[in-house]
């Protein structure tokens, strides 16, 4: 598969200055975001569900239908809707619809993590997918969708229950169908996305208890977790919140060490936070500047891209070069530009687009590829087609929006 060469440049590449402070490329970046969202139109189901999408567009004949892909359509092309892309609506429908009648457990409540057509594959009930709802129906709620509210109840009800851990301010992860323990593991990444889902749900709510468990999350994981382990986030855990150094599960999903990926993530979500709070006078923005910054620093590949995952002490574990450290790293370092513009800072995000934009983007199908080697080929044997637009999405529409918040209109 080849790239066609004719890809215009994000923004101009000899001037001095911001690009994020030039209407070129901030009309680039909103492009780009509606190629994907066009794209990944073609993801709806004649019937139930969605599809997953070929390099080309076309479906592929599979029909599992996890979780986490339902939820982030809704999410991305709620956003969408936000940005005024047209026919949002339908996809958002769509994808709610499919919660209500494929997702959610009559028998047991919560939601299911994967089914086929009508038949339950995965019954498990996860804290990630569950947030996950928490993120769709924020989302969907400030898109205006009539079944946003039900389900935002529905769902908080669920994580009070079943998820969120009083005592030591974090989620835990997992259950059977019928909410039986299914294993005592800890994670870091279902709690990192706990704290975008709140932010959200804050954002779509104004209700105080969002934001205030969003803080709770990041105290533990950035002011304990990373400052005790020179700026990087040890993934895994034990049931008491010990930090599981001998953890390896699925190397794709639950890979052992650090994932650097999570640091610019909950980096920028930290600056969210901030952000909502008020901006009080604390050390929340140089805490996130040195979880972004360290991640850059360990996870730049000499030939361009970020490695997936490193040991704890920095060193490289794991170098696949996927698409989603890019464009959190693009998120972060955008979030640190609209905060206080420094010179280094701008260096890096020119550094992340130019190399997204010649070797992830496909410009002429749309979306990005899910991963390259170290030649920027592109590698066919880990993912099925393009899984997801949630991560590359936000990577146009939130730089394009200048704020630390995220639910901006363009």
């Amino acid at each position: 598969m080849t790239k066609t060469d004719n890809a215009q440049p994000p923004g101009p590449q000899s001037e001095p200055g911001f690009w994020l402070d030039t209407t070129e490329h901030r009309a680039w970046l909103k492009k780009q975001a509606f190629r994907q969202l066009e794209f990944f139109s073609a993801s709806c189901r004649n019937g139930p569900g969605f599809y997953i999408l070929g390099f080309d567009g076309t479906p592929l004949p599979g029909k599992l239908q996890e979780l986490h892909t339902t939820t982030r359509l809704i999410h991305s092309y709620a956003l969408g809707h936000l940005s005024g892309f047209q026919g949002a609506e339908g996809i958002i429908d769509h994808g709610m619809a499919y919660l209500n009648s494929h997702h959610k457990d009559r028998d047991h409540a919560g939601f299911l993590w994967a089914l086929e057509e009508d038949q339950i594959r995965d019954d498990r009930k996860l804290a990630y997918g569950h947030v996950f709802v928490l993120l769709a129906a924020s989302s969907a709620k400030q898109a205006g969708h009539p079944d946003a509210d039900r389900l935002l109840t529905e769902v908080r009800d669920i994580l009070d229950t079943h998820f969120w851990q009083e005592d030591t301010g974090v989620f835990c992860d997992e259950w059977n169908r019928d909410w039986t323990p299914f294993s005592s593991y800890r994670g870091m990444n279902a709690n990192m996305h706990g704290v975008e889902a709140l932010l959200a749900a804050y954002e779509a709510t104004g209700d105080e208890i969002y934001r205030a468990r969003a803080g709770r999350i990041l105290d533990f994981f950035i002011g304990k977790v990373a400052a005790g382990e020179n700026w990087r986030l040890p993934e895994h855990y034990t049931s008491d919140w010990q930090i599981d150094r001998e953890y390896a599960g699925d190397p794709m999903f639950r890979p052992a060490g650090t994932t650097p990926g999570h640091s610019f993530e909950l980096g920028r979500l930290q600056l969210q936070h901030w952000d909502l709070s008020g901006r009080p006078d604390s050390d929340a923005p140089d805490t996130a500047r040195r979880l972004i910054e360290q991640a850059l620093d360990d996870a730049w590949l000499p030939s361009g891209g970020l490695a997936y995952t490193l040991d704890f002490g920095g060193q490289i574990a794991n170098a696949s070069r996927f698409w989603w450290p890019v464009s959190e790293a693009i998120g972060a370092v955008a979030a640190l530009i609209a905060l206080d513009k420094r010179p280094e800072d701008e260096i890096w995000y020119r550094k992340l687009w130019t190399y997204a934009n010649e070797t992830l983007v496909d410009h002429q199908h749309g979306g990005w590829y899910p991963a390259v080697d170290e030649t920027g080929q592109i590698v066919t044997s880990i993912f099925d087609g393009k899984p997801d637009i949630y991560h590359s999405l936000q990577a146009c529409l939130f730089p394009a929006s200048g704020r630390l918040s995220r639910m901006v209109p363009l």
